[in-house]
């Protein structure tokens, strides 16, 4: 009668020998899985060239380019051909805390890995490669080595639960969902669609900062976003935002962090305009700001 472990053991075993041919190295020092024919899906922070060079399981290697780069959902899609091998589809397969999954990786196409770990956590969030907030991510215990990032997650039955990201400390990782919005922006990115999130066009200063700053010229206390700086020619700029200004609301959301301002500006169309709540000095100003203004797109997350 077979144990426990050896059971978990064949299961890997044999997960990792379905996957594993559909695991590729992504240029120099990444991953990726292919999700299509002609389509292998990775992270934005693998794609540093217009050309990438794909190596495949059984050591081809093929020169491929970017279909698609989401710097802020750390996300890419790279057209390449990808011979026989073979698709890892997104399922939308559900996980739970606690259930066990397989990261497979093929670093810089230096040979496919695997490893065996649990989720530990749902529904993380993490701060992409442009600084705007990630969320829902899964976070698990497979042990990867560097170069993992863009890899595949699956679960025990070989179905694609996720995409490798980055580690989140010691002895966790976190892995973008493969659910239906996960292959939604797959297709899209296939497509050359990459998703235009408004910006402002700003920089701003820590909230610790912003509330020494104003006591230290006697102004009250208020909860807000110090703009730093103002990018010239962006949306900010255009609509008469200035650096020393405190923002406070945007559209009908109030603000106090980067990360309040980012929901804020997706909750708003890239094409229109929004009423930006600031506070100059003592007085509250309602200012217009374009945000179909040249460069209020895409970018840093504010």
């Amino acid at each position: 009668m077979a144990t426990v472990a050896e059971e978990l053991s064949k299961s890997v075993a044999d997960v990792a020998a379905r996957v594993a041919p559909s695991v590729v190295g992504v240029g120099a020092g990444g991953s990726g899985v292919v999700v299509g024919p002609g389509l292998v899906a990775t992270n934005a922070h693998n794609i540093r060239h217009e050309e990438v060079v794909v190596t495949f399981a059984d050591g081809r290697r093929a020169g491929g380019r970017p279909a698609g780069v989401d710097v802020d959902g750390d996300l890419a899609v790279v057209a390449v051909d990808t011979g026989d091998a073979p698709v890892l589809a997104v399922t939308g397969a559900t996980l739970r805390m606690g259930d066990a999954v397989v990261a497979l990786a093929n670093p810089g196409g230096r040979a496919v890995r695997v490893s065996v770990g649990f989720v530990s956590a749902l529904d993380v969030a993490f701060r992409g490669p442009g600084g705007r907030r990630v969320r829902g991510a899964i976070e698990h215990t497979a042990p990867l080595a560097r170069g993992s990032s863009g890899g595949p997650v699956v679960d025990v039955l070989g179905n694609l639960v996720g995409i490798d990201t980055h580690r989140a400390g010691d002895g966790f990782y976190l892995a973008l969902p493969a659910d239906g919005e996960l292959s939604a922006r797959v297709d899209a990115l296939a497509r050359g669609e990459v998703p235009r999130r408004p910006r402002l066009g700003i920089a701003v200063a820590p909230p610790r900062v912003a509330r020494r700053l104003r006591q230290s010229v006697g102004l009250p206390e208020r909860d807000g976003l110090l703009v730093h700086a103002v990018e010239e020619g962006g949306a900010a700029d255009g609509g008469g935002i200035r650096p020393g200004d405190l923002i406070v609301r945007v559209g009908e959301r109030d603000v106090t962090t980067v990360d309040e301002l980012a929901a804020a500006l997706e909750d708003t169309d890239p094409g229109v305009a929004v009423a930006v709540l600031v506070v100059r000095g003592a007085e509250e100003i309602t200012l217009t700001v374009d945000l179909a203004a040249p460069g209020a797109a895409d970018g840093p997350s504010a």
